[in-house]
């Protein structure tokens, strides 16, 4: 069958997800180091640990797992959408959690200082709301592909989150016939259900798509279950040179490309 649609990634496909988040751990840490002498990189090092460490000891954890909310999203998200209980939940937590990750973390280098640990929970989310990226490439990909093809946007996370990151580059949103958010559905990638909901609002079957993502557990795992094509976006070179990847459970991608713009002669092939 003829390519329909490409279905894209949100983080760290599009958008720069890990550069936006080590930027604001960046400059928050550096607050710290002026006010307490301590490393920057350890702290943040230290934080991103203590996050880890809480966020998966909430009730609140499976359901973020599934959903596919991060321990450093909820460091500088509300949750004030999605009609889920699990999200009043998380918007009950979040302020708490923001404080209590840097706090811990500060500990973990011996510094005890609570009122520091709750203004660097505070600074975090403004720094990494300040931090919009995306990748260079990433309009003139979409230009090219949507005089062409359907494009929809699949990604995983909060409503008001992956709302709110596609506001802070407001061109974006305009070049997707739909916009897909796990948390608004009800599951996460790499949920089949998901994936066939998204090829239901584009009206096509799997063998029409191509699914685009950085992501091999949940962008290149969910194509795979559903029997889509996908390429993924293997930033950091993680792949082996046939682009089978050596874990234990294998998770191997129709095609593997190190950059956003090397996607085009791929979809092109295909369509």
């Amino acid at each position: 069958m003829k390519l329909q649609a490409v279905l894209f990634d949100l983080d760290d496909t599009l958008l720069w997800d890990d550069r936006s988040v080590k930027e604001a751990f960046e400059a928050t840490c550096q607050t710290a180091s002026q006010r307490t002498g301590v490393d920057p990189k350890l702290l943040e090092e230290a934080v991103r640990a203590e996050a880890r460490h809480l966020y998966e000891g909430f009730e609140t954890y499976p359901f973020t797992k599934m959903i596919g909310i991060n321990p450093f999203e909820g460091l500088w998200a509300n949750f004030t959408g999605g009609d889920h209980p699990m999200f009043r939940k998380l918007q009950e937590l979040a302020p708490g959690y923001r404080t209590a990750a840097w706090t811990g973390g500060l500990a973990r280098l011996g510094v005890d200082n609570p009122a520091l640990g709750r203004e660097l929970g505070e600074q975090f989310p403004k720094e990494r709301r300040a931090r919009p990226y995306v990748y260079d490439s990433t309009f003139r990909v979409l230009q090219q592909l949507r005089a062409d093809y359907k494009l929809l946007l699949l990604t995983n996370g909060a409503p008001d989150l992956q709302q709110e990151k596609l506001d802070g580059v407001p061109e974006l949103a305009g070049y997707f016939d739909h916009i897909v958010i796990s948390g608004s559905f009800g599951e996460g990638k790499p949920s089949s259900a998901l994936f066939h909901h998204a090829l239901g609002l584009l009206g096509i079957s799997p063998e029409e798509g191509v699914m685009i993502g950085d992501k091999l557990t949940t962008d290149i795992l969910g194509s795979n279950q559903i029997g889509m094509t996908n390429i993924w976006i293997d930033h950091h070179d993680a792949g082996s040179p046939n682009g089978i990847i050596p874990a234990a459970d294998v998770i191997v991608p129709k095609h593997r490309v190190q950059r956003l713009e090397d996607i085009l002669p791929i979809i092109h092939s295909l369509g």
